[in-house]
């Protein structure tokens, strides 16, 4: 594919993925960009193991992928192959930098974004960081160094990211447009009843095995009459593509009850959120992120083997704000769960006010401001020249 890359304007290469979580932040700054600069190539760079290999040809994206994943820190033996993969997606991405010359590379994280990051290093191409934790990365902390710019969501990961400080702006993190669509329509788009009180549940992008049990057993208790459930409460409960067929076959021949809705992934996201009146999920950045823009309350579930503990971190600062309310996974059962939904879902007043809470915490404008900060950095339009 990109050995037939014509490109007509000044190019950006966009990289970060693996898991949703980086990939999303990247697609949504592409977009912005475009917005300002309809003249600009874009190019992503992967991991042909991360979701972007199935969303980059969905959407048409030219992308390089690259023979690249991460190492599980509790087992040495995967370095190894994590660093040969790390080579050779390093000589592929030099070699494409040497033969079309970005203006720009922005990197959103993860171990997808290593290659295109330490290239631009290398090689002396403007590099654009984006954050999105409230405890940074390796590859952010890896990157910092060479980076022109180091966008954080959290004003705390300036005071981590010392040698960088001066080049950090808190902007937010990059999320997709709001739907255009009102709350009635997008119910009507997933088969919810406009009257229902609508709890979204997601374990992001992949899924979480903890929540799809908790709410399996959850669901099977309403049905023996061992919980109650809040009188016209509907679940919206994205599983993950890996799980989706495991959740369904526990409820066997009887299926799930009308008032369950789960699909295996979401692709309209924004289309989901203006539909929920609140939300349960694993406590990701860019899940928090999207809850804050939309202003969703939440019963957050950190993931506990997340790397340094990030998502506490993230969780945390939301219960402060007070925006959410925070689950340890330790802690996380059937009869807990139904307790945290029930006092949210019959006390609008409180889920007003932690709606609000949420909405004063956002950045709406945090993709448009990356992409701005992004143009700086390229060659003027050529009406401009």
């Amino acid at each position: 594919m990109l050995d037939t890359l014509r490109i007509r304007g000044p190019l950006v290469v966009v990289s970060g993925g693996g898991t949703g979580g980086h990939l999303y932040p990247a697609l949504a700054i592409a977009d912005a960009l475009r917005e300002v600069r309809p003249d600009v190539h874009i190019t992503f760079v992967g991991a042909k193991r991360g979701l972007e290999a199935r969303v980059l040809p969905e959407r048409a994206e030219d992308h390089l992928l690259l023979p690249i994943s991460g190492f599980n820190r509790g087992r040495a033996i995967s370095l190894f192959p994590a660093l040969v993969g790390l080579l050779v997606g390093l000589i592929r991405v030099i070699d494409f930098f040497r033969r079309y010359h970005p203006e720009v590379v922005v990197v959103t994280g993860g171990y997808a974004g290593a290659p295109a990051g330490i290239a631009a290093g290398l090689m002396g191409v403007p590099l654009v960081l984006q954050e999105q934790n409230s405890v940074p990365g390796i590859v952010t902390k890896l990157l910092t160094k060479v980076a022109t710019r180091v966008h954080v969501a959290y004003p705390e990961v300036v005071h981590r990211l010392p040698l960088s400080a001066g080049r950090c702006v808190v902007s937010g993190n990059p999320v997709r447009s709001r739907s255009g669509l009102g709350r009635n329509e997008a119910r009507r788009a997933f088969g919810i009843p406009e009257q229902a009180t609508l709890a979204f549940v997601t374990g992001g992008s992949q899924g979480s095995s903890a929540l799809n049990e908790v709410f399996t057993a959850y669901v099977a208790g309403v049905s023996r009459g061992d919980i109650k459930r809040p009188e016209e409460l509907h679940l919206l409960w994205s599983t993950g593509s890996g799980h989706f067929a495991g959740v369904v076959k526990s409820f066997g021949e009887r299926g799930l009850p009308r008032w369950v809705h789960t699909l295996p992934y979401i692709e309209d996201m924004p289309g989901a959120l203006v539909a929920a009146d609140l939300a349960v999920s694993r406590a990701g950045a860019m899940t928090i992120a999207e809850f804050l823009n939309h202003g969703l309350p939440a019963v957050l579930v950190p993931l506990p083997t997340a790397t340094e503990n990030h998502q506490e971190h993230n969780a945390r600062a939301l219960e402060a704000a007070g925006a959410a309310r925070v689950v340890p996974q330790r802690e996380l059962s059937p009869s807990r769960l139904a307790e945290e939904i029930a006092s949210m879902a019959m006390d609008p007043l409180s889920l007003e006010q932690m709606g609000m809470r949420a909405s004063e915490r956002a950045y709406p404008r945090a993709t448009q401001e990356i992409a701005g900060d992004v143009t700086t950095m390229l060659s003027p339009t050529r009406s401009a020249a």
